[in-house]
C-alpha cells in the first residue's frame, strides 16, 4: 500500500479503515511505503503503532518501507523507532 501526502488528524481515518480492511483476511504482512509521505503528526505516529498492533493481533505484521530520513528522525526523537517494523529497500 503506497501512501502519499500527510498522515495526520484528517488523513488517519482512511489509512486506518484500509488497512483493518486488509487484516479482515490478513496477509503474512502488510507493508506500508512511505516514500510519498511529506509530513506526519503526532496522531499519525500513533496511529501507525496501533496498526502495527492490530496486525500482530491478527497474526500478521505491518512494514513500513522507504521510511524518509524525517519521519526516521522524528521516530527516534519520540522513542517509536523500535515500536514499528521499518525495512530498507
Amino acid at each position: 500500500m503506497s501512501l502519499t501526502g500527510e498522515i495526520d488528524m484528517s488523513t488517519v481515518p482512511r489509512l486506518a479503515a484500509a488497512v483493518d480492511d486488509v487484516l479482515n483476511e490478513p496477509p503474512a504482512r502488510v507493508v506500508l511505503d512511505m516514500a510519498g509521505v511529506t509530513f506526519c503528526d503526532s496522531q499519525g505516529l500513533g496511529t501507525l503503532v496501533v496498526l502495527s498492533r492490530k496486525a500482530t493481533l491478527a497474526q500478521s505484521y505491518l512494514v513500513l518501507v522507504n521510511v524518509g530520513a524525517f519521519l526516521i528522525r522524528v521516530l527516534d526523537i519520540t522513542g517509536l523507532r523500535n515500536a514499528l517494523m521499518i525495512q530498507e529497500v
